[in-house]
């Protein structure tokens, strides 16, 4: 492939940041066994545990870049589970409301250390971590511009 070096696959910003994904998602599969969470199960938690409130499910699916179709399943088993209720919107029908139960917001004691346990198993330090995050949130921001 001389005349397309371009399309080398170690020339790719891409791979890396799927195979580094992967490799994230694999280590916290095994930081959240025993929580009875799934890797994005964790995801809406952290979003319903930093709002404190309940939040509606577009938001949820904003905050999280998840469609309907993937988060209503997420909240259904989260729900099977004892860790939220959903609701309709008193004010609005059409909205649903997303709302921790009292072992959802326990489970947040539970899983406290799972960021510094994926930094370590990741060997970077915390100035370390949040340069990458912040670098990853300049190209979010980026290509959504784009």
């Amino acid at each position: 492939m001389p005349d397309f070096p371009q399309l080398a696959l170690d020339q790719q910003l891409c791979f890396p940041l799927y195979a580094a994904t992967r490799a994230v998602t694999k280590q916290y599969a095994a930081l959240l066994t025993g929580t009875g969470l799934t890797y994005p199960q964790y995801l809406v938690m952290l979003v319903l545990w930093e709002a404190g409130e309940p939040v509606t499910v577009s938001a949820l699916g904003n905050r999280l870049r998840l469609d309907s179709g993937t988060l209503t399943p997420l909240l259904k088993r989260l729900e099977l589970a004892g860790r939220v209720e959903r609701r309709r919107d008193a004010e609005d029908e059409r909205r649903v409301l997303i709302e921790l139960t009292a072992a959802g917001r326990a489970l947040r004691e539970q899983v406290a250390d799972v960021p510094l346990r994926l930094a370590s198993a990741m060997d970077l330090d915390r100035s370390s971590v949040v340069s990458l995050r912040d670098e990853l949130n300049v190209l979010i921001a980026h290509l959504d511009d784009a």
